[in-house]
């Protein structure tokens, strides 16, 4: 059985801790904008000449999907060596991968502190950045193919994730742009149906990336490799697939497109997750099993990813409802199952493999804080997430009610007041854990034993 992430079993380009630390810096960047967003729903005059909330928003929401992109990218550069058997395929193209994805993450965020919009709902970068966008994702899907070389029969469950969800990302970002083609653009109903598709099938693509780290640190905790081949874990993966290309309908809800789309997408949305969920629960059964010790830290993640997948996914089966959706979206409640998927679900996965990958290098007191950041997350998360329903629900009735704003505005304060609270409370844990992790991360890139083409040995103590 595994004990620990081997990442001495052979040489390792260490620009996977690159990518790390980068998702870090996002996410940091990510919650510090949020907070500043979550004051001005109280106090909309703070910071109104410098950084509104029309700049804000999209500061935090752009930086948490690269938190997403950079973290998942950075642990498969670390898996995919192992997965392998052999060396990355091209350090160079996963530098230049590298570079030009922290490039895009600037123009982008300098431009948003600017004022400076000219795409489309959580693309709203320029588009001539998304070709540079499609060529850094080109590179890691060569560089994928060519280090795994996945002979997809036979194949671990894991690298079917892997390899949908980086296809998928390709399609989706292209379709997300198809607005600027007249045929879409000229059309509001062809227009807004082709872009929450694109948003919600992206969703998609980057959860195939996230589920797929969590299965092979999953098998490598155990050391059963039958985990990645267990009919139940392919069963969940084709539900996955599904969802990414049919759910996205019930953003759709109120446009007047097929009907036939919203019917099938409604019967999808109430599979969503529930088979991963047994996945997990059977998974933490084996632990039980095995009463073994090893990497309890990881593990802490796993069960917490696990309870807020079962909560969001009630709120998700909810949502999905049609009476229901017309209600809660573009409410609060949106914003609740957003933050839940985020940061309940991909942020605690995320964490579980990059823990799994560093946790024989953290100290007593690193692993003290980390425990105690994510019970602060945890709890904050879940006051900040039940604070947001219940704005979305006053604001639900208010609006089937037609009150004005300035009716309703008074009843959902107490209820934005506590969730911008608890939400500092939410920054506190991810920022001491992030930190933690940034200063092991960062030390074990520094004391790596680079050769002159680029790879590295970490420096490891099993």
């Amino acid at each position: 059985m595994l004990q620990h992430y081997n990442s001495n079993s052979m040489k390792q380009h260490t620009i996977g801790y690159r990518f790390i630390v980068l998702g870090f810096i996002c996410l940091l960047l990510s919650i510090s904008f949020g907070l500043i967003a979550s004051l001005q729903y109280i106090f909309p005059n703070l910071l109104a000449d410098r950084l509104s909330f029309q700049q804000t928003r999209p500061l935090h929401v752009f930086l948490a999907v690269n938190w997403i992109f950079a973290c998942v990218t950075g642990i498969m550069y670390q898996y995919m060596p192992e997965v392998a058997g052999k060396q990355l395929y091209s350090p160079l193209f996963a530098k230049v991968h590298f570079g030009l994805m922290s490039l895009t993450i600037l123009i982008a965020t300098v431009g948003f502190s600017m004022g400076s919009f000219s795409g489309r709902e959580y693309l709203e970068f320029p588009p001539w950045v998304t070709i540079i966008i499609i060529a850094y994702w080109v590179l890691f899907c060569i560089n994928f193919l060519r280090t795994v070389n996945p002979k997809l029969k036979g194949a671990p469950v894991y690298i079917w994730s892997w390899s949908v969800g980086l296809i998928f990302f390709l399609i989706t970002i292209v379709e997300a742009h198809l607005w600027l083609l007249p045929f879409f653009n000229d059309n509001i109903i062809r227009d807004v149906t082709v872009q929450w598709k694109a948003n919600g099938s992206m969703v998609g693509a980057w959860n195939m990336l996230i589920y797929g780290t969590a299965m092979f640190a999953m098998e490598r905790i155990t050391g059963k490799k039958e985990i990645g081949h267990q009919k139940t874990s392919f069963a969940f993966f084709f539900l996955g697939l599904t969802n990414l290309m049919f759910n996205w309908g019930h953003h759709t809800y109120i446009v007047p497109a097929s009907p036939v789309v919203k019917e099938v997408s409604y019967i999808i949305s109430m599979t969503e997750l529930i088979l991963f969920v047994n996945i997990i629960m059977k998974w933490k059964k084996g632990l039980l099993r095995d009463a073994n010790d090893t990497n309890p830290l990881a593990k802490r993640f796993f069960m917490s990813a696990d309870r807020w997948i079962l909560l969001n996914l009630a709120l998700a089966i909810a949502i999905s409802v049609p009476y229901i959706n017309q209600y809660t979206h573009g409410t609060q409640i949106t914003v609740a199952h957003a933050m839940g998927a985020t940061i309940g679900i991909n942020t605690t996965l995320l964490l579980a493999s990059v823990t799994f990958i560093f946790e024989n290098k953290l100290k007593d007191i690193g692993k003290k804080i980390i425990i105690a950041g994510l019970r602060t997350m945890n709890v904050s998360l879940l006051l900040f997430w039940a604070s947001l329903i219940a704005a979305g629900i006053i604001r639900s009735i208010a609006t089937q009610q037609n009150e004005y704003f300035s009716v309703m505005t008074p009843k959902l304060l107490p209820y934005l007041r506590s969730f911008s609270v608890f939400g500092v409370f939410l920054v506190i844990g991810i920022m001491a854990m992030s930190f933690t992790y940034l200063r092991v991360i960062i030390g074990a890139d520094r004391h790596s034993v680079k050769d002159e083409i680029g790879q590295s040995v970490p420096v490891t103590s099993q």
